[in-house]
Parts: C-alpha cells; sequence; structure tokens
C-alpha cells in the first residue's frame, strides 16, 4: 500500500493506480504543449545537449549548443575535438572539464562500439561516458520514441509529493512509477511532470492555491493555499 496524506487510511495499489493516471490526465490538460524543452535535430545533438543540462538550465545549455553544434557536427569531430576549445565554448554550462570529458569519451565510445551512431537501446546508451539512466531515457523518448521516465529532480521531488511513493533512488522510483501508469505515456508525462515542477510545484514554496491537482495531492498545503499569494509564485515559462 502507497502512503497517503497525514490522518488518511493508507491507498491499496488500485486506487494508487487509478489516482496516478487521474493526476495524468489533469497534467495532460493544463499542460497540452509539453515537450522536451532542449533545442535538438539529432539523437546525438540530444544527447550532448543532455549531458550539458546537469546542474544547468535548459536555457542555457541551448544559448551553448548552436556554436557547440556548428563546431563539432559529427561524433567523429567530437571525438577528435581538442579538450580546451570545447572547454571555452560551455563553460558557462558549468562543471565544463568534466562534462568535456564525458562528451569527448561519449563520442569516441560511439564511434568505437557503434559505428558512429548513437545506440537506440537503454542498455547500450548507459555504457557510455557521461550517461546514465536519466539521460539514456530523456534520448530514447525523444530522439527513439522508445517511451522512457526522465527521473530528474523535479520528478523526484513531485512523485513524493504525490504520495506516489517515499523512494529516494531514481532508479527505485523509476519502477514504481513504471507500474502506475500505461508504457506509452512515459515520456511525456516525464514533460508535464518537470513543467509543472518547474512552472507551479517548486521545491520550496509551491503554489499549491492555484494546483490543478490540489484536490489529489496529499501535500496540499506545503505552499501558500490562497490563491492571491500562490498566483504570485506561478513562474509561466517557457524554460527553454
Amino acid at each position: 500500500m502507497a502512503t497517503n496524506a497525514a490522518g488518511r487510511k493508507p491507498e491499496t495499489q488500485l486506487a494508487l493506480v487509478r489516482r496516478a493516471r487521474k493526476m495524468n490526465r489533469i497534467l495532460a490538460e493544463t499542460y497540452p504543449d509539453a515537450h522536451c524543452e532542449l533545442d535538438f535535430r539529432t539523437p546525438l545533438e540530444l544527447l550532448i545537449a543532455t549531458i550539458l543540462s546537469a546542474q544547468c538550465t535548459d536555457k542555457r545549455v541551448n544559448m551553448v549548443t548552436p556554436t557547440l553544434f556548428a563546431k563539432y557536427p559529427t561524433v567523429e569531430d567530437y571525438a577528435a575535438a581538442d579538450p580546451s576549445e570545447m572547454e571555452e565554448i560551455i563553460r558557462s554550462t558549468g562543471f565544463f572539464r568534466a562534462k568535456t570529458n564525458s562528451i569527448i569519451g561519449m563520442a569516441r565510445a560511439v564511434r568505437e562500439r557503434y559505428g558512429g551512431e548513437v545506440p537506440g537501446k537503454l542498455k547500450d546508451l548507459v555504457t557510455l561516458p557521461g550517461v546514465g539512466r536519466k539521460t539514456a531515457n530523456v534520448v530514447l523518448g525523444n530522439a527513439f520514441d522508445v517511451p522512457g521516465l526522465t527521473v530528474d529532480t523535479h520528478f523526484q521531488r513531485l512523485v513524493r509529493r504525490f504520495g506516489w511513493t517515499e523512494e529516494t533512488d531514481p532508479v527505485k522510483i523509476e519502477h514504481i512509477v513504471a507500474e502506475l501508469l500505461p508504457r506509452r505515456e512515459w515520456t511525456i508525462f516525464s514533460h508535464r511532470v518537470i513543467w509543472h515542477g518547474r512552472r507551479i510545484c517548486h521545491a520550496r514554496r509551491p503554489a499549491c492555491g492555484v494546483c490543478p491537482l490540489a484536490a489529489l495531492c496529499p501535500s496540499y498545503g506545503t505552499g501558500p493555499t490562497d490563491p492571491v499569494q500562490a498566483e504570485k509564485l506561478v513562474r509561466p515559462g517557457p524554460f527553454s
């Protein structure tokens, strides 16, 4: 059984599934245009943009990638890149030395193991330098149309607030949420949750008073419930 709000009886798994799917439908109505906010044209570009997005906003990544993508159009170009030159281009994304090493290492691995083509399977993607399950699922869902759940910090925070799980391990969270929603919804649900986390359900002061999920959320009241106060906390976006 899943944990519910204080004072409420624990939910059965069936009740949790029904609530989760209703919340997903409300998010779909609230964010009909939800999508990946990283700019890309190819799986390679999305993979690199996602690596750069660690500890960095999508907006900042999108400011950097046009120059990066123009200078390094192919896997071979990244594999042969001068680290110091790449570092200067991506410096503003933070952790630029580690990200440069990951990108060059990833490109060399793609060249040597996969004939220069970004693989379209999770088990292959996660073997690449700088690529974990979160990054792999972003690429699979948005570049290959393979359903995946992107368990970033927004996702983790929100599904715990929703009372769907108390887990803190991203892989465990991914598997738990996967049991609640149809597989075809995984990728778009990830975008809806991330949009909701960026716009309304903030880490410190969520805008509870204007949240469309208020009636179904056991964490209602974590932030201001007065609609006027809550409205001031809403960040309309876009974030790309």
